[in-house]
């Protein structure tokens, strides 16, 4: 069973994945957007990459973000899922619990 954060797509795999030019993953790395796995000089882009790149393609696209919009969302975003886990994993009271991870979910949405 595969690990959704080891790397398994080449650089051109991912690209047809994504609907991005190799170019285009190469400058998103440059930037810093994500971090894909290395092995013997390959870029290696796990399936939480492709999802990632799928969501950077969206946010180009859709909402006319730049790369600092972008830098900002996620940063945004995975603030968000770090609170998500953190909050499923204290014992804030079951209703709580719901109530603030539906409201996380709600933002992630947005």
């Amino acid at each position: 069973m595969n690990n959704r954060n080891e790397g398994v797509y080449v650089m051109q795999v991912a690209a047809n994945l994504t609907g991005m030019h190799p170019q285009t993953l190469r400058k998103y790395e440059r930037e810093g957007l994500l971090a894909p796995s290395r092995r013997y000089m390959a870029r290696l882009y796990s399936d939480e990459d492709i999802d990632r790149l799928k969501m950077i393609k969206q946010l180009v696209d859709e909402k006319g973000l730049n790369i600092a919009g972008i830098k900002l969302f996620l940063r945004i975003r995975d603030k968000l899922l770090e609170m998500k886990d953190m909050i499923a994993s204290a014992s804030v009271g079951e209703e709580l619990e719901k109530t603030l991870i539906s409201m996380i979910d709600e933002l992630l949405e947005i």
